[in-house]
């Protein structure tokens, strides 16, 4: 974000008019659009409010922009006196389209981050850069010369990376798959966009579970979805819910994250999955199963992935090396039948021609590469270590006022608030101090929820972030 130059001899005020003005005149104001309030552009700047308001005079004085009591400071419509122009509505536009905004509460987090960078994040579901495997990934660019060619590949995704995969998921997931039915995206977001638009239709009714991550991605709205939900207990969901959604509203299909759940940690135990598959044979239903941190289970016994004991062929399956390696590889992954595939990857050629092929190559020799496992079984520990951290934390700060069940794998511990409080202020008074989490009805749940990713921060910060914590809750419940 631009600040001012202190160290100028052009005073300040002068600084942020002549800032203002070239972003109106790069169009990032359009004419007639809502300039930030004197108080907050001087927090955003660092300045006094005093300053602002001077640089807000310069430009009115040249009639770049307008003042009115009660509407704010706008750009305006007829800059330098040249006469009104018929203009875009980029306003309208912005608020218009079927694609929905994240939620508020989650902009606002990434809001707050954007200023404040030296906040303790608790909030963003990634792993730190001290847990992605850096180096291993460097010797690896180093050791091997990758192809010159940098057109594009095949829309199903780079043919060596798909046949990695094959591998890695016989060895590590108990899937027997071939390349031919295995897409590569760029993360499970994609593929659940792609099975929200392309195999689903407007007014179509879905289960997903309750609390969910689903739950917090607006692209299930976007596509005209109707959400119902399938509530998780200590053994994950109870299928025979899934039949009574099913006789209620025809639901057409399930969303599932059943190893180490997000946001919950819970596992999908042996007796429901049995029970599970009896159901959605019986009714035809297909199950889309997200399996980002199947993985990651601290004590090494992986939980298996549905997929892997699928009898009928009823499971679309979805993973990611978000969470076991590095997001920003953007590789990820889905299983399932050849049509589904041919399917989608056909959408996907329309969208973006398919995934830049470099990290796709990356991603192809880490996985071949005796890199891979020791890596695992260093992110576990760094996990298990990290998440004892911040159960210690949580028990010494707030006895009494915080109940949680501990998890044995994945990033996130899910904890309920005794007594709930107000979702929105606690996370304003907790950025106040210094910290940023996210509010449990994010993901569907009543207030009073709270989910901190531990494996975000680093290990020094656990402690001294869940002291602030506790300071914006006791002084909301004092």
């Amino acid at each position: 974000m631009w600040k001012p130059n202190r160290q100028s001899n052009k005073p300040i005020y002068e600084q942020i008019a002549d800032h203002l003005e070239r972003r109106i005149s790069y169009g990032e104001f359009p004419p007639g659009s809502l300039l930030p309030s004197e108080r907050k552009l001087a927090e955003q700047l660092g300045v006094n409010r005093s300053t602002v308001i001077l640089a807000f005079a310069e430009l009115r004085a040249t009639g770049i922009i307008e003042s009115r009591t009660g509407s704010g400071t706008r750009v305006s419509k007829t800059k330098w006196g040249a006469l009104p122009r018929h203009t875009p509505n980029w306003s309208r536009y912005a608020e218009g389209g079927n694609f929905l905004p994240n939620l508020p509460f989650m902009r606002r987090i990434r809001e707050a981050l954007h200023q404040h960078p030296d906040l303790i994040d608790f909030a963003s579901g990634e792993l730190s850069g001290g847990l992605a495997p850096n180096e291993e990934i460097a010797s690896l660019m180093s050791e091997h010369r990758y192809t010159s060619y940098l057109g594009y590949v095949n829309p199903q995704g780079y043919t060596p990376l798909r046949e990695a995969l094959v591998s890695y998921l016989r060895q590590y997931r108990g899937i027997q798959t071939t390349e031919s039915s295995i897409l590569v995206t760029s993360g499970s977001q994609q593929s659940l966009f792609l099975i929200t638009q392309c195999l689903l239709s407007p007014g179509d009714a879905v289960a997903i579970e309750d609390p969910s991550y689903c739950y917090s991605l607006p692209m299930f709205q976007s596509a005209g979805l109707r959400l119902f939900r399938l509530p998780v207990d200590q053994h994950g969901i109870c299928p025979e819910a899934i039949r009574s959604l099913y006789k209620k509203h025809r639901i057409k299909m399930v969303f599932l994250n059943p190893n180490f759940q997000n946001p919950t940690g819970t596992v999908l135990s042996e007796e429901r999955r049995k029970e599970l598959f009896d159901v959605v044979s019986e009714l035809g239903l297909p199950v889309v199963e997200d399996d980002p941190f199947g993985l990651t289970a601290y004590r090494g016994d992986a939980p298996a992935p549905l997929k892997a004991s699928d009898p009928s062929g009823s499971v679309l399956y979805i993973g990611s090396f978000s969470k076991i390696a590095a997001s920003g590889l953007r590789i990820g992954w889905m299983v399932a039948p050849r049509s589904i595939v041919e399917r989608l990857a056909d959408a996907r050629q329309q969208m973006d021609f398919g995934l830049s092929v470099i990290p796709q190559q990356v991603a192809a020799q880490f996985l071949k590469s005796s890199y891979f496992e020791p890596h695992l079984d260093r992110l576990r520990m760094q996990l298990l270590f990290k998440r004892d951290l911040l159960i210690e934390a949580l028990r010494r700060e707030l006895a009494g006022q915080i109940e949680f069940t501990v998890p044995e794998g994945g990033l996130h511990l899910w904890c309920r608030l005794v007594p709930e409080v107000h979702d929105g202020k606690l996370l304003e008074e907790a950025i106040r101090r210094g910290i940023v989490f996210v509010p449990g009805s994010v993901y569907g749940s009543d207030s009073g929820y709270v989910r901190f990713t531990f494996a975000r921060p680093q290990a020094e910060e656990i402690g001294p972030g869940i002291a602030k914590f506790a300071e914006a809750l006791r002084s909301l419940t004092v």
